[in-house]
């Protein structure tokens, strides 16, 4: 596959969304402001899963349509955009409420994903 099959970027988009959600799990939200490599280290990988779906073709997000291809694109431009002043409860939300579902759909739409 090369890089710029979008199965990769899909592929992407679990694998960090995957690693978001563990790397929080034991965590709390005021966490985020106390512990400031982990904040850095979520608020990145949210980032890298807009980044992956701003990359996929709008035909192939047609296809997909229980992904919110906006909400998620635009998570990763606030956080990319509004670099100076990121709201730790909305990241927070994101990875405990939206990845999972995320994940849940992106596992169903990706060969043999589920199993990995």
């Amino acid at each position: 596959m090369s890089r710029r099959d979008p199965q990769v970027r899909l592929k992407h988009m679990l694998d960090y969304a995957r690693e978001a959600v563990e790397m929080a799990k034991g965590n709390a939200a005021e966490e985020l402001d106390k512990d400031r490599k982990l904040a850095l280290a979520l608020t990145h990988l949210v980032e890298l899963i807009g980044e992956a779906a701003s990359q996929v073709p709008q035909e192939v997000r047609e296809q997909y349509p229980n992904i919110p291809w906006p909400k998620v694109v635009g998570m990763r431009n606030r956080l990319i955009h509004g670099y100076d002043f990121v709201d730790y409860a909305i990241l927070w939300d994101t990875i405990t409420d939206d990845l999972p579902p995320l994940i849940t759909e992106l596992e169903r739409i990706i060969p043999d994903a589920a199993s990995q």
